[in-house]
């Protein structure tokens, strides 16, 4: 069950996302488009509080409520920045905004990419946190490795992002030619 609520979480992130950037630039509601943008955050709600009935009924601890909370995690650190990124492009498609700054190139892009290893720390804590939890509330009636693998897991998430940012540090990516570096402090990235 907890693995059907995590799929339908994901797919009624991406509905909700459609119908709100949908009902802000297609239909010219920005409000009720903001309104059904904020009910987002409502299905990690669920997902949270279904994934602690489980264990408090007796389930087993397994991989499946390990990746629930990566899941919330993920979502949590990520959710925003990914309707902020889909609501620009949506405007400038649909409504003639302008285009969305990229990542740009050489140290912007190094920053970047800092910025993303934050939100993937950020992520990764929320998952430890919510594991940690769960691995106290289970105590020694049940067997926690697996919550414990995920949280391992989630550090690695880490130590694998920190090192693509390394990279983009060390080798900058450059600008193809004719095409202009933007500044560190984009306006876009604060």
């Amino acid at each position: 069950m907890i693995v059907a609520l995590i799929i339908a979480c994901e797919v009624g992130f991406w509905v909700l996302l459609a119908a709100g950037l949908g009902l802000r630039y297609l239909a010219k509601m920005p409000r009720l488009g903001a309104a059904v943008l904020l009910c987002e955050p409502l299905m990690e709600l669920v997902l949270l509080v279904v994934t602690t009935l489980d264990l408090k009924n007796g389930a087993e601890p397994d991989w499946k409520h390990g990746l629930a909370a990566l899941y919330i995690g993920y979502t949590v650190a990520y959710g925003h920045y990914t309707i902020k990124w889909l609501d620009g492009h949506a405007a400038h498609r649909l409504a003639g905004g302008p285009k969305p700054a990229g990542a740009g190139y050489g140290k912007a892009r190094a920053v970047h990419e800092w910025k993303l290893w934050v939100r993937t720390l950020v992520a990764a804590a929320v998952a430890l946190g919510l594991l940690q939890v769960a691995i106290w509330y289970v105590g020694d009636a049940g067997d926690v490795s697996s919550l414990q693998a995920w949280q391992f897991g989630a550090l690695r998430a880490v130590g694998i992002h920190a090192l693509v940012a390394v990279a983009y540090t060390i080798w900058l990516k450059k600008a193809p030619a004719g095409v202009e570096e933007r500044p560190v402090l984009a306006k876009t990235e604060r």
